[in-house]
């Protein structure tokens, strides 16, 4: 199977930077994007930054500028690097990763989230 494993979150203040990673293992054929969401209290999970395998990148609006998604495809790694950070970014964030499972077969594997908060 696939298990995906993010790290990095932590307690910030207003103005400061974190960088979350997140990495991809197990038996697959291969890694088409890795992404990020974030869910706050009471609020619906939504999609912050997406890396395509062809290092396509998309951010949500509230984060352009701020945030940085990069990507290592040998190591099947994803960096996430937040500047500027916001009490707004304070969330659960997740990694995705959507996995060519076999030639046949797509899935979507979730992490088990890490916590950012942002003080003010």
């Amino acid at each position: 199977q696939v298990q995906v494993v993010e790290s990095g979150g932590g307690l910030v203040q207003f103005g400061g930077s974190l960088r979350l990673s997140c990495a991809a293992s197990g038996s697959f054929f291969s890694i088409t994007a890795m992404a990020w969401y974030r869910q706050a209290p009471g609020k619906q999970r939504e999609l912050v930054a997406i890396i395509t395998g062809d290092d396509s990148t998309k951010y949500a609006d509230s984060v352009k500028g701020r945030f940085t998604i990069s990507r290592d495809n040998a190591k099947n790694t994803v960096l996430l690097q937040m500047n500027s950070l916001k009490p707004e970014d304070t969330a659960v964030y997740y990694c995705n990763a959507h996995v060519r499972v076999t030639i046949w077969q797509e899935d979507d594997y979730w992490g088990q989230g890490t916590q950012v908060t942002v003080s003010s």
